[in-house]
């Protein structure tokens, strides 16, 4: 935890940004590397009845961390998919309630 969950983007360019984002986000979010997760989910997208490439989407899943860690956490994120090559980026969080999340059958 914190779980990225990525669509609309390719395994390859998201492995060689990977470890320098994590870095990144590690010092942001003051919380250890290995409670990170990046997932590429493979995503069709459809517009007009035709397959289309779409476009990044971010979904970052955690305990609530506050307003300025999560801005500054997008624009962190929105700047390695740039540099991955994607001209447009939607990031979005999901908040966990500590009470609702388990971990071996124990709540936060």
């Amino acid at each position: 935890m914190p779980q990225i969950k990525m669509r609309g983007v390719d395994i390859n360019k998201i492995s060689v940004i990977s470890t320098e984002m994590i870095d990144e986000l590690e010092k942001i979010v003051k919380c250890p590397r290995e409670y990170f997760t990046i997932e590429c989910i493979s995503s069709t997208f459809i517009k007009d009845g035709k397959i289309d490439d779409g476009y990044p989407l971010i979904e970052l899943v955690w305990f609530d961390r506050g307003q300025e860690t999560q801005d500054e956490v997008s624009k962190s994120i929105t700047n390695f998919i740039h540099k991955a090559g994607y001209e447009n980026v939607d990031v979005f969080f999901t908040v966990l309630k500590e009470s609702s999340y388990y971990e071996n059958g124990e709540h936060f």
